[in-house]
């Protein structure tokens, strides 16, 4: 669905579902590109139900509850039918592509030797093998869950987890949903070789009890047949909270992830083999109404446990690894505060490792001249060294403050506990504003030099998450600069006392002056372009849906700025309309690492004005979130990130154009040299960070 304005006859919005579906569908191209290595591709798969999974729990789920209040008086959004039953038409669209890719993965893998194979087609000896195996390993995990006519079963479903509906056919007929336990063991089983270790055979979970199915029932019942199909139930992601509650928000927030279990229903995905009868009683007794969606599919359901495919074969049937590089301008120093000192320090993952941020946090654990450490955490490892680090902080009797974002989807139970964790040992544990989401990536040290408290800051585009930091590209700044500094500590006083003013000269601060600063950055550029110099604008994000700065643009290409984005995921913003959007240019690139960060490049007539920041341009994020932009001050590394940047516009592998038809075509390369920009980004950073090294032996 697309929106059209009357005004200029053109159309000026892409819904912001169907441009998320369009880049999920660029994930999909990456699964069919047969120039990756085969286990990528399957892993693909994987990223892209796991992505799918989420799209219905947040974006779906809206939608239904905004069609919900067309029941209300003034409310008008009919047109959210409409768009539920589009997102439903391109799902299912998605769908029958991911079958058909996956089909050809396994005809590809089957010449690799890796062979993913049903139980019956299996020799002797590996049915018996897996016999036993079931037996042994998985019976006791199957606790089936025996459907009484009269109960409504959805709130005892978890929606994590595939399930099995199942059909016992005798003198009476019996039904049960059977979880299938890949939580607790492996989803791939990998059969011992019988003959020669060249062919590598892996059974599906799933299949296998299947093949069993029988043996979990028939010493209880009596059957002449039983059937089983897969099945997946999605739920609302959003949960309510009761405010008038009067234990502590942990406790609170608790019983709302509590809710989620019990959230109204919002996909269905069923296999399309299911007799109807079956699909009608299973329907029923889940509580799907017509607006939920039903998708019917293949085998398998939960395909994000693909994710993590095992590479049985050759070392080739994956990426080969790139080893983190490590910054020359830390590793001269055995401290990190002697290296911050001599100059701002800008490190960007997964090409660099994140263990310098570790470190940073680790030495001012126990550096005495530290008098304290200010972090805010939205999304952590379960196995956190920077946790572990801020403990220590607090056992060295450092002060430590931490703001635990526990509303950050998917991550809350894993908060809680780290805040109750954290509280144990004294740290000061903030939980940020009510209304507000703190999604900004600072640490701020303060530090005891020549009498004085000098502060130091770190401000990122990504989280301070060990895993996602060896997948996800962030940019990450350290800086002893004085006004950047004072600054970032403000935002903690911000976030503590929020009704208090406050006033921020050199950084972006959601909710306060991100949004009118990007504007008047903005506004800079097109008085350049009207005064006959030059008008530029690039911009790197994961999400362009705010319609104010979505409309700031349209004015900047109809007054001659010119503008280049990257978009990774949603853009609401139609580019190549004439004497509208003709002077603005989008790509997106997906491919082997997640494309994170939020970078903002103003020409300044010739003098760059660079930011990095935790923001994406979504109304949520500019005007409901606590972010944080900073200007980028130091002369390289300002040129570090344009170069950066320019590389991924010459990207000709992975980047595709995102046109008014969102097809989602690949750039062209025509005579261009064939770039992909992830592996010549690493090239140049790898260079980059040996020049400044030998610069510093000079």
């Amino acid at each position: 669905m697309q929106i059209v304005s009357p005004e200029h006859k053109t159309i000026t919005y892409f819904a912001k579902e169907l441009s998320w579906l369009s880049f999920n569908e660029r994930v999909l191209q990456e699964a069919k590109d047969p120039t990756n290595p085969i286990i990528e591709r399957i892993r693909f798969l994987g990223i892209f139900s796991n992505n799918l999974d989420e799209f219905f729990q947040v974006r779906v789920a809206d939608v239904k509850r905004r069609i919900l209040l067309n029941n209300l008086p003034d409310t008008n959004f009919d047109e959210d039918e409409v768009l539920l039953a589009d997102i439903q038409k391109k799902v299912l669209e998605l769908g029958k592509k991911f079958s058909v890719i996956y089909d050809q993965i396994l005809i590809d893998l089957n010449e690799h030797h890796i062979h993913i194979k049903q139980p019956d087609a299996l020799s002797d000896f590996h049915k018996n093998w897996l016999a036993n195996y079931f037996k042994d390993q998985v019976l006791p995990h199957l606790l089936p869950m025996m459907i009484n006519e009269s109960k409504d079963y959805s709130d005892n479903i978890n929606d994590t987890m595939t399930h099995l509906f199942v059909e016992l056919n005798g003198e009476k007929q019996h039904h049960a949903f059977l979880e299938v336990p890949t939580d607790r063991l492996n989803r791939f089983v990998q059969l011992p070789p019988e003959k020669t270790r060249r062919h590598k055979t892996i059974v599906l979970l799933d299949d296998v009890i299947r093949f069993f199915i029988a043996d979990v029932f028939k010493s209880f019942f009596k059957f002449e047949r039983i059937e089983a199909y897969s099945m997946k139930l999605t739920r609302d992601a959003e949960y309510n909270l009761d405010d008038e509650l009067e234990e502590g928000v942990l406790d609170t927030m608790s019983k709302g992830l509590k809710q989620r279990l019990y959230a109204e229903p919002v996909r269905l995905v069923y296999e399309e083999s299911m007799p109807e009868e079956m699909l009608k009683l299973m329907k029923k007794r889940l509580g799907v109404t017509g607006q939920d969606a039903m998708i019917p599919g293949g085998r398998y359901r939960n395909f994000r446990d693909f994710i993590s495919f095992p590479n049985v074969g050759r070392g080739y049937l994956e990426n080969k690894p790139l080893p983190p590089l490590k910054s020359a301008a830390f590793s001269k120093y055995s401290s990190v505060f002697r290296a911050i000192s001599v100059q701002d320090i800008l490190l960007y993952y997964p090409y660099h490792t994140f263990n310098h941020m570790l470190e940073y946090i680790r030495q001012a654990a126990f550096d005495p001249r530290v008098t304290q450490i200010k972090v805010n955490i939205y999304r952590v490892a379960k196995q956190s060294r920077l946790i572990a680090s801020l403990i220590n902080a607090a056992k060295n009797g450092k002060k430590v403050t931490v703001m635990v974002e526990l509303k950050a989807r998917f991550d809350e139970q894993n908060n809680i506990e780290w805040a109750k964790l954290m509280s144990e040992y004294g740290i000061k544990v903030m939980i940020g504003i009510p209304a507000l989401k703190v999604h900004s990536k600072l640490c701020v040290v303060h530090r005891r030099e020549k009498g004085k408290i000098v502060k130091y800051a770190h401000i990122g585009t990504g989280n301070f998450h060990e895993k996602t930091a060896r997948i996800y590209t962030d940019f990450s700044l350290f800086t002893k600069h004085p006004d950047i500094t004072e600054e970032c500590d403000s935002v903690f006083r911000f976030i503590e006392s929020s009704y208090l003013p406050f006033k921020f000269e050199h950084l972006m601060i959601s909710p306060i002056n991100a949004r009118s600063r990007i504007v008047e950055l903005i506004d800079e550029e097109i008085t350049h372009a009207e005064q006959g110099r030059t008008g530029k604008v690039t911009i790197k994000i994961n999400n362009l849906v705010d319609k104010q700065l979505v409309d700031k643009l349209y004015e900047a290409s109809r007054k001659g700025v010119k503008i280049r984005l990257i978009v990774r995921g949603m853009c609401a913003l139609v580019p190549g309309l004439a004497q509208f959007s003709d002077n603005i240019k989008i790509i997106s690139i997906v491919d082997r690492f997640l494309e994170h960060p939020r970078v903002m490049i103003f020409d300044n007539n010739g003098d760059p004005k660079v930011y990095i920041s935790s923001a994406d341009w979504m109304t949520r994020n500019l005007d409901h979130r606590v972010e944080v932009g900073t200007p980028i001050y130091a002369e390289h590394l300002k040129k570090l990130i344009i170069d950066i940047i320019e590389l991924q516009f010459k990207d000709r592998t992975k980047a595709r154009v995102i046109d008014a038809e969102q097809k989602n075509l690949y750039v062209r390369r025509g005579n261009r040299k064939k770039i992909r920009s992830q592996i010549a980004i690493y090239d140049h950073l790898k260079k980059w960070e040996l020049h400044q090294l030998n610069e510093a032996k000079e």
